[in-house]
Formats: structure tokens, C-alpha cells, sequence
């Protein structure tokens, strides 16, 4: 199975998401099935690495986000099982790139996930104080550990 996590710039939200759950799948022992990966609707950041202080929050949790960043692509829809977008624009811009109809049933929005903690969205945190780059990993850790076991029960379906 692989997974596309999506956020704007790829460099806060969707690197901590992957990087979230490439450790609860390699704690689960299944890196082995599941990939991991993460893109942005934009190209702002392409090529660049992961916003330190997410990096530097994330390692502090235990996470090492190593992505670098890149734009979300048309080809996409055929490499990827899922995609999961951080917020309703996401979302939207994902769904403005599927042409055929099962490219749309690929597309899922984290938030669905969180079961502890109450949102509509994963929001970004990039302009905001370091505080909101820790809520927004604990949401991730949130609905990361849910969407985990959604789609290993869909699979034993």
C-alpha cells in the first residue's frame, strides 16, 4: 500500500504526517507494505527541505522528517493508493487534478481521522508561533494512528 500525504508547501504539515507514520508503521512492523510519501499543491517550496522548526519540534517528539519537497502531480493518482490532503483547499486542488472517477475515491482528508481531538482541518501552521507546529503534530499523531488502523482493517476486509 502507498500513501501520499498532501499539504500547500510541502514543508510543514504533509513531512510531519509522513514522517508520523512511517514510525507507527515501522513500530507496527509493516515497512515492508506500507510506503510513505508526501507532495504540496504548490511548488513554492520545491526542493527544499522540511521547515526547521517543524524538523526541530517533530524530532522532538521522536519523528525524523527527512522529506524534501515537492509538488503533487497528475501521475500521482496511478503511484499512490491514497491521498490524503491536510485541509479543505488542499483537498479541493487534489481532487481539480482527477480525471477519472477512481482518482477521486483515492482522495481522503486527514482531519476524518482524528478521533481524540476535536477538527475540520490540519491547520498550517507556517505563519504562525512554534506552539501551533505542536498542535498540529499532535493532530497528526491523532489521526495517523486512526487512518493506520482504518486501512489495515479495510484490508482484512
Amino acid at each position: 500500500m502507498k500513501l501520499l500525504f498532501v499539504c500547500l508547501g510541502n514543508i510543514c504539515r504533509s513531512p510531519a504526517a509522513e514522517a508520523i507514520m512511517n514510525k507507527l508503521i515501522e513500530e507496527k512492523g509493516l515497512a515492508n507494505q506500507i510506503i510513505c510519501d508526501s507532495a504540496g499543491t504548490s511548488r513554492y517550496h520545491s526542493g527544499y527541505q522540511a521547515d526547521p522548526r517543524m524538523r526541530k519540534h517533530a524530532k522532538a517528539k521522536g519523528y525524523n522528517i527527512t522529506s524534501i519537497s515537492r509538488s503533487f502531480e497528475t501521475g500521482d493518482f496511478d503511484q499512490f493508493d491514497w491521498i490524503i490532503t491536510m485541509d479543505d483547499s488542499n483537498y479541493k486542488n487534489v481532487l481539480s487534478f482527477a480525471i477519472k472517477k477512481e482518482h477521486k475515491k483515492k482522495i481522503l482528508k486527514m482531519a476524518d481521522f482524528c478521533k481524540t481531538k476535536t477538527c475540520d482541518f490540519i491547520p498550517d501552521p507556517y505563519y504562525k508561533e512554534d506552539k501551533r507546529f505542536l498542535d498540529v503534530i499532535a493532530l497528526l499523531e491523532d489521526s495517523c494512528s486512526q487512518l493506520l488502523q482504518d486501512l489495515l482493517q479495510k484490508e482484512k476486509e
